[in-house]
């Protein structure tokens, strides 16, 4: 508990000292617990820190924790890439957000699947600012068109970008990453569609949320540097396929 609450407390301090330096409240920049192979009984210590906003990466481990986590009602959001096949699963687990729609396939079975429900669901658009073949999400340049596309389902309720970033520890490399993901934010507000607000960058993870913050993120992806190192890298967990 004691090592949790540590690492929570550290990484706040690191989110307001990042807002401060760019004249940034840092009430505007949330702490969401990425928990991707963390069990619930870690999460549980987190969440009694008095952390609310969680996130898995893939729906098996919504299913196992789900019902371990009930009683401390977290806010659920999912953050990995979701396969359509997968859409009936996800609506199950009280998740409110998914942060990873990159293509209208995915928005329209979405979408369907909402209006059978009766239900609602707030979305991120997921932009591939880093052009790798091994990432997920829409390139930059269909960004807008797809933003358009996903408006106009009245189910999915946009609230704004995700973007994974590159892998390094060259912030010369990273920082166009998220600078892009902003300068899309802006060019879609300028069009003003119609129920889109796009006040919402996710960005950021453990080694690189001061840059992300410095670029105008919202929601910070923090997992290994709360609750440790993962047997696999970040990679592993994006990645569909393995």
């Amino acid at each position: 508990m004691l090592h949790i609450q540590e690492n929570i407390t550290h990484i706040l301090q690191r989110i307001e000292k990042a807002c401060l330096a760019h004249n940034r409240d840092p009430k505007e920049v949330k702490l969401l617990l990425a928990t991707k192979t963390v069990p619930a009984s870690k999460i549980r210590l987190a969440l009694e820190t008095g952390q609310t906003l969680i996130a898995e990466n893939k729906i098996q481990e919504i299913k196992e924790k789900h019902p371990d986590l009930l009683d401390l009602k977290p806010i659920n959001h999912f953050i990995g890439h979701l396969q359509t096949n997968k859409i009936k699963d996800i609506l199950k687990y009280d998740v409110s957000c998914i942060h990873s729609i990159d293509r209208l396939d995915l928005a329209t079975k979405l979408h369907q699947r909402l209006t059978l429900e009766n239900k609602t669901m707030d979305v991120l658009i997921q932009v591939n600012t880093s052009n790798e073949e091994s990432k997920f999400g829409i390139a930059p340049e269909h960004a807008l068109q797809l933003i358009q596309q996903v408006s106009e389902l009245d189910t999915l309720h946009i609230k704004g970008l995700m973007t994974i970033g590159l892998f390094s520890a060259d912030e010369n490399q990273i920082r166009p990453c998220f600078r892009l993901l902003k300068n899309i934010q802006q060019q879609a507000l300028q069009l003003n569609i119609p129920q889109v607000e796009m006040r919402e960058l996710s960005m950021g993870m453990s080694g690189d949320l001061e840059i992300a913050i410095a670029e105008g993120a919202t929601i910070v992806r923090v997992g290994t540097a709360i609750f440790g190192e993962r047997i696999y890298p970040d990679s592993y967990y994006w990645n569909e396929n393995k």
